[in-house]
C-alpha cells in the first residue's frame, strides 16, 4: 500500500464545459473524504503529462502539479488501482489523499497538517 497527499492546481482558472464551471465553487462543496477521480490527459497542449482531478459530481477541479503528473500519471496508465479523496482546502491550494493498492486512503489529522510546504515532497506510507 502507498499512500500520500497531493495539491490540486489552477484553482483560478475556469473550465473548458459549457457552463464555464468554476473550479474554486466546486472545492468549496468538498467535504473531507468526498470520492474524487483522476484523469490523465495526454492531449493536454499545455502538458501531456497533466493529470486532472474531478469531484464526485464530474466536475473539474484542477489539476496535479507539474511535479506530481509524471509519478502519478505512469500508476494510472500502467492500470495500478487507486482511490482518491478530497483532503482539504485552504485560499491557495485544494489537497486530495491518494492510496495506490487497495483500501480507502487514510486522512490525517487535521491539526497534525502544516499550513507549510508539507505538500511539495511525496510522503509514501509503506
Amino acid at each position: 500500500m502507498q499512500e500520500l497527499s497531493l495539491a490540486v492546481v489552477g484553482l483560478d482558472f475556469p473550465n473548458a464545459d459549457k457552463s464555464r464551471s468554476n473550479r474554486r465553487f466546486e472545492v468549496a462543496l468538498c467535504r473531507p473524504g468526498d470520492p474524487v477521480e483522476l484523469r490523465p490527459e495526454p492531449k493536454n497542449p499545455a502538458d501531456p503529462r497533466a493529470v486532472a482531478v474531478y469531484s464526485e459530481r464530474g466536475v473539474q477541479m484542477g489539476y496535479l502539479s507539474a511535479e506530481r503528473c509524471g509519478l502519478i500519471g505512469k500508476r494510472l496508465n500502467a492500470g495500478d488501482a487507486y482511490r482518491a479523496v478530497f483532503q482539504e482546502a485552504d485560499r491557495h491550494k485544494a489537497v486530495i489523499r491518494v492510496r495506490f493498492g487497495g483500501g480507502e486512503p487514510t486522512l490525517p489529522a487535521r491539526a497534525a497538517v502544516a499550513e507549510s510546504d508539507e505538500y511539495a515532497q511525496p510522503d509514501w506510507d509503506d
